[in-house]
């Protein structure tokens, strides 16, 4: 192993006289641990113990529920024994906050710390709870906390193969100082041989401890109409739960019913007997009433939608559910009024807490990102008390929360992804259905699977009983991770670690596999290729060109959005009487003369102007898809300099003369075109590209339809082979040689020169965001300064905010200054786009101003009521986006070069971080 001078032990306390490493002594420590429990241990458990008392890392991959958390109490307690640190890491701060109060019970408040980008509280103890970024920072900036730190328990690490934010665990399982002992905790995954493997090439010795079995079986059901059946039969016949270790097989008499149905409904319709008979599928409040009388709640109704899980809630409180006796409901309603005591009357009204607690008395609940995290956790507690006994929630549920119930359904097996609707994976089942069963409570766990109209009963069985859960890295370097490693190793160092990744480990892997898809595809293309032949000419070439074209036309639609826009707006501000302008479209089309430019409310500038047939409007930049340029000049009076003129001064006899100038003035044929766009002139005027689509002849093509469509699979597959040559390629290289192409388009920018690190990169290493070189640049090209508090807030909103679903949510900036510095932005996002094009690279996440109007109001202290006015706006979705700009702002104060841009940053910061926001920081 090289010499590592992160990677070095840290300094600290000397292990205690009397805590011996050998392994004799590991057997006591885990004997004496489990003593505590009043149950006796699993076997895997044992194990598990045992291997860390020998010093060894730990892999644990189980079920959920099956009391994978015991070994981590395993290592606090160690480290509590021993005088020396643990961290324990969690993906989410809902979770960490849970974590945090579990160990405050167990170990006293003066032992357990926390932090999370919300909250520090008590960061030196013995143990502390956090979110895995911000251990991942600790070591980047060898954070004092670091000292004495012998045990660190990753939690969901099977988080790494998140596409976003997965690289963070590789990156500490990576840097930690060797003598710390890592517990990984991990839902069951198929490979979790390998990935222990890695573990131990990178680190030492590493225990595997893999628990299939779950702790409280679970049986399967299919929901048809009302009858609630097995989804699996022994094979010889009789209950699946009477044959233990006996082979299971689909239910024949689901498969009987289906197909029965089936054939019913292909019935012809017999006019002499009416209509087809419709098959019923139970309401949400129906299949809970049907669990209610089986005995099989509390349950958890998994429902992929946000409204969906509302619309349950709302359903069974019209229906008249009601699932509470008199004292769970005095016990719901005082937990749910001390949990919400701080919020006030106004936003609990606004927040629709009467409704909310309602429900709750009524034993229903829903559970999404939408809603405010005190409602969240009141939900979460009350279901753990066995108070709330239906809760609808999305699959996010599934991720961590210590919430199990006795049965869990779903509703659906498909969901949509953001563009298309994509069949539930038997790893995401497997973390759905990893919620029923209690364990010392429930003999049985049930999975309620609602009937599937567009999916056959025999893949459905396949879904339930398939275990194979891979754990795939997802690691690259970032620009970020790269001046990380520039600033704290060699370039020897840097590489090795980089090559040590999960990611490497296993990238030379299914190379095969991804040239057959290629062949495959290539041989789809020939196909498409010759269905989309025209005997008018070339339809490969025309095709070309509608693609270029319809690129050019939505460059130009964003520019006129940002750039755009702003300049059309100087234009106007800039517009003197008596000048000429065309407009290019609309009712007003054709050309116009200024008589006077006024300001609205809001300092937008604003036309007043005479057309040819006499009128007086009013123009406005809307009024213009382009910037426009003067095209002529008219005096306003004869012999007399144009000068403004107030609408009442404007009589019918003045008008009528420009108007008449106006018809006889000889305008050239481009007059009013706007400048080519920087697309345009890079990739060719997109007039002529419009005209050469329209000339060329394919367009009259009586089948121009029909080749469309296979043009357009043929140029969906092309991409698709490229993005897999992409893969193959990247397979092939290595992770170090991605590296390099991130350090090529670092020097581009002047942040590294050779391998050191400029100015700009010492900034870039604290800057921790998706498009983290982009906010440098932003910083260090003084595109903030000068601005206030609330337009501040508004644009660096534009780095954290992302639009849910397929549609982006349009948004504008919502000051000049403020539009100007996002058009700057905008600017340097393409061209960083284009650099990293050249470089074979995707990392730079794009800027969306779909907030920006509300982070402006917000900061600026308008009530929660009147923020939450925005169509589909949720509380959830405002908060956490406020958490986030929050976040990156601290960062840009900590690094800003100016103390006035500082202190604007740290007042935008305030200006966000009360109300509602502020109290769901709170523990």
């Amino acid at each position: 192993m090289i010499s590592d001078p992160l990677r070095q032990p840290p300094e600290g306390p000397a292990p205690l006289p009397g805590r011996p490493s050998e392994n004799s002594s590991g057997s006591l420590d885990a004997a004496e641990f489990a003593a505590q429990y009043p149950f006796e241990l699993d076997d895997f458990q044992v194990e598990a113990l045992e291997a860390l008392g020998r010093m060894e890392s730990v892999l644990v991959a189980a079920p959920t529920g099956s009391g994978k958390t015991v070994v981590a109490e395993f290592a606090l307690w160690l480290a509590l024994r021993e005088g020396r640190k643990a961290f324990y890491t969690t993906p989410l701060k809902a979770l960490s906050n849970q974590k945090f109060n579990d160990f405050v019970a167990l170990h006293g408040a003066g032992n357990v710390g926390l932090l999370t980008g919300d909250n520090a509280i008590n960061p030196t103890a013995p143990i502390v709870v956090m979110t895995t970024e911000v251990l991942r920072n600790m070591i980047y900036e060898r954070s004092e906390l670091l000292g004495a730190l012998r045990y660190v328990v990753l939690d969901e690490v099977h988080y790494l193969q998140d596409p976003y934010r997965g690289a963070v665990w590789e990156e500490v399982i990576i840097h930690l100082p060797l003598d710390v002992v890592i517990v990984s905790l991990s839902a069951t995954v198929s490979n979790a041989e390998e990935f222990a493997d890695w573990i131990q090439t990178l680190r030492g010795p590493t225990a595997h401890v893999i628990e299939e079995r779950r702790p409280v079986r679970l049986e399967a059901h299919y929901l048809l109409e009302d009858q609630l059946l097995p989804m699996f039969v022994a094979a010889g016949g009789g209950d699946a739960g009477d044959a233990e270790g006996a082979e299971l097989v689909p239910n024949p008499e689901v498969r009987r019913l289906e197909s029965r149905f089936e054939t019913h409904h292909r019935r012809p319709r017999d006019h002499r007997h009416g209509p087809r008979p419709r098959r019923h599928r139970p309401s949400r409040s129906e299949v809970v009433d049907l669990l209610s009388g089986e005995g099989l709640l509390p349950a958890i109704y998994f429902i992929f939608s946000r409204k969906g899980c509302d619309a349950a809630v709302a359903q069974c409180m019209r229906d008249g559910l009601r699932l509470t006796d008199a004292p769970e409901r005095n016990r719901i309603r005082e937990l749910a009024e001390r949990r919400c005591a701080r919020l006030s009357d106004e936003d609990l009204s606004v927040l629709g807490y009467h409704t909310w607690l309602e429900a709750l008395l009524a034993g229903v609940a829903a559970h999404h990102a939408g809603h405010v995290p005190v409602f969240k956790e009141t939900v979460e507690e009350l279901f753990q008390a066995g108070l709330i006994k239906a809760v609808f929630a999305t699959e996010t549920l599934s991720l961590g929360i210590n919430m199990p119930a006795r049965t869990v359904v779903i509703e659906s097996l498909t969901k949509f992804t953001g563009e298309r609707h994509e069949m539930m994976t038997a790893g995401e089942f497997t973390q759905l259905t990893g919620r029923a069963g209690r364990r010392g409570i429930d003999a049985l766990g049930h999975a309620v699977v609602l009937r599937q109209t567009d999916i056959p009963f025999q893949q459905i069985a396949g879904l339930a009983s398939t275990r194979t859960y891979p754990l795939v890295s997802s690691f690259q370097p970032s620009y970020n991770m790269a001046t990380n490693l520039v600033r704290n190793y060699s370039q020897t160092q840097a590489e090795h670690l980089l090559n040590s990744s999960f990611a490497q480990y296993h990238a030379d892997k299914d190379v095969v596999v991804l040239e057959r898809l290629i062949e495959r595809n290539e041989g789809f293309l020939e196909s498409y290729r010759e269905k989309m032949q025209c005997d008018r000419g070339d339809f490969a070439e025309y095709w070309r060109l509608r693609e270029r074209s319809a690129r050019l036309e939505r460059s130009l639609a964003r520019w006129q959005q940002t750039e755009g826009r702003e300049q059309t707006r100087n234009t106007l501000a800039a517009a003197r009487p008596g000048q000429v302008y065309v407009i290019p479209t609309g009712k007003m089309r054709g050309p116009v003369v200024v008589v006077g430019v006024e300001r609205s409310k809001r300092g937008e500038p604003r036309l007043l102007a005479i057309t040819a047939h006499r009128r007086l409007i009013r123009l406005t930049a809307a009024d213009f898809p382009h910037p426009p340029r003067p095209a002529g000049n008219l005096p306003l009076s004869p012999g007399e300099p144009s000068r403004p003129k107030p609408p009442q001064a404007i009589d019918q006899e003045l008008r009528k003369r420009l108007a008449s100038a106006l018809e006889g003035l000889h305008l050239p044929p481009e007059a009013g075109e706007p400048e080519p766009l920087p697309e345009e002139r890079e990739g060719g005027d997109l007039s002529r590209l419009r005209s050469q689509v329209l000339s060329h002849p394919c367009q009259r093509c009586p089948d121009l339809e029909l080749h469309g469509q296979w043009a357009a699979r043929a140029s969906r597959l092309e991409a698709e082979n490229e993005q897999l040559r992409k893969r193959v390629r990247g397979r092939s290289e290595t992770i170090s040689r991605k590296f390099h192409r991130v350090l090529e388009v670092l020097e581009d920018f002047g942040y590294v020169s050779g391998f050191e690190l400029s100015d700009k990169g010492w900034t870039l290493a604290h800057i921790y965001n998706e498009a983290d070189l982009l906010v440098a640049e932003t910083l260090m090209g003084g595109w903030l300064d000068g601005l206030d508090p609330g337009e501040l807030a508004a644009l660096v909103s534009t780095f954290v905010f992302e639009s849910r679903g397929p549609f982006e949510v349009v948004g504008s900036l919502p000051t000049a200054a403020s539009r100007r510095a996002y058009a700057l932005i905008t600017r340097q996002y393409e061209k960083i786009r284009r650099r990293e094009r050249r470089a074979g690279l995707e990392l730079t996440r794009g800027t969306e101003a779909g907030f920006a109007e509300i982070m402006y109001r917000w900061c600026g202290g308008v009530s929660l009521e009147e923020v939450l006015t925005e169509e589909g706006l949720t509380a959830g979705d405002f908060i956490r986006t406020c958490k986030q700009t929050i976040d990156l702002l601290r960062q840009l104060r900590d690094a800003a070069g100016s103390p006035e841009l500082a202190a604007a940053l740290g007042k935008a910061v305030d200006g966000l971080n009360r109300g509602v926001v502020a109290l769901a920081g709170a523990i």
